[in-house]
């Protein structure tokens, strides 16, 4: 198991999920058409992009030089949905996925060795998808969350059981150091790690909603400076607006990828 920070062999530092479990740690998306993809958020993101370790069809997104976020062109190889995903940092993926089984959720890929750590691809009990990640972090997990930056929500049928389960297989309000903290805010759940909130849960999904957008998922925000700059981008490269107000607005990429893009965390 890795933890905190050590230094590497040049000197720097090197984080591990140890030092931020249980928070949100990085964000990938599955795409058909990794053209159409760079070209649509660079477009409506301003990323530039390079090759990541795992092959050609794996590219890594760069803001202002800064890795913040990964693209699988898998979606049709994998038979997986076109969607964006969160990572939750984890001192032991292995026991992770243990305690996903034994609380009712279902593992569907990993845990998977890479050269810096290990991931797994989860659905937690009423079928929203997130991953975990061990080990090293491809971006020091405060510069990741400046460069990005980044915010997840988890819509669900029910906000405090989804925290119940969350909180007992990532670890929040453990009582031990760099774990997250549960906060109640009225009918909402929120999550904070060093003190920034990091991630919401709200009630109101339907299990069977014939909308997928409807059912119980993760959504991953990107706060931008310009709101209607970003769905006129989208719009512009081939993207749909699905809602849009003066500081937040629902984005499709043109492979169907459902994401948000607000103008601040505290939305």
């Amino acid at each position: 198991m890795e933890h905190g920070t050590t230094r590497s062999s040049t000197g720097t530092n090197v984080v591990h999920t140890g030092s931020v479990f249980g928070a949100p740690c990085w964000v990938s998306l599955t795409s058909r058409d990794l053209d159409t993809t760079q070209r649509f958020y660079s477009a409506v993101l301003g990323w530039r992009w390079r090759t990541a370790r795992l092959g050609d069809r794996f590219l890594t997104a760069l803001a202002d030089g800064i890795p913040v976020a990964g693209v699988a062109g898998m979606a049709t190889v994998w038979h997986m949905p076109v969607a964006w995903t969160p990572y939750f940092a984890v001192a032991d993926a292995d026991e992770t996925v243990a305690r996903v089984r034994e609380r009712g959720g279902t593992v569907a890929v990993g845990p998977l060795s890479f050269a810096p750590g290990r991931a797994a691809l989860l659905a937690d009990r009423d079928g929203a998808i997130f991953g975990v990640w061990q080990g090293r972090l491809v971006t020091e997990w405060e510069a990741w969350r400046q460069a990005a930056p980044v915010f997840v929500t988890l819509h669900t049928r029910d906000a405090f059981d989804a925290a119940i389960f969350y909180g007992e297989i990532l670890g929040w309000a453990s009582g031990r150091s760099g774990c997250c903290e549960v906060e109640y805010e009225g009918e909402e759940v929120v999550l904070r790690s060093q003190g920034s909130v990091v991630a919401r849960i709200e009630s109101g999904a339907v299990d069977t909603a014939p909308d997928r957008s409807l059912r119980p998922h993760w959504q991953v925000h990107f706060v931008v400076a310009d709101v209607p700059g970003c769905a006129r981008a989208a719009r512009e490269h081939g993207g749909d607006v699905l809602a849009e107000s003066e500081h937040e607005a629902a984005l499709r990429d043109p492979d169907g990828a459902l994401f948000m893009v607000s103008s601040s965390r505290d939305h």
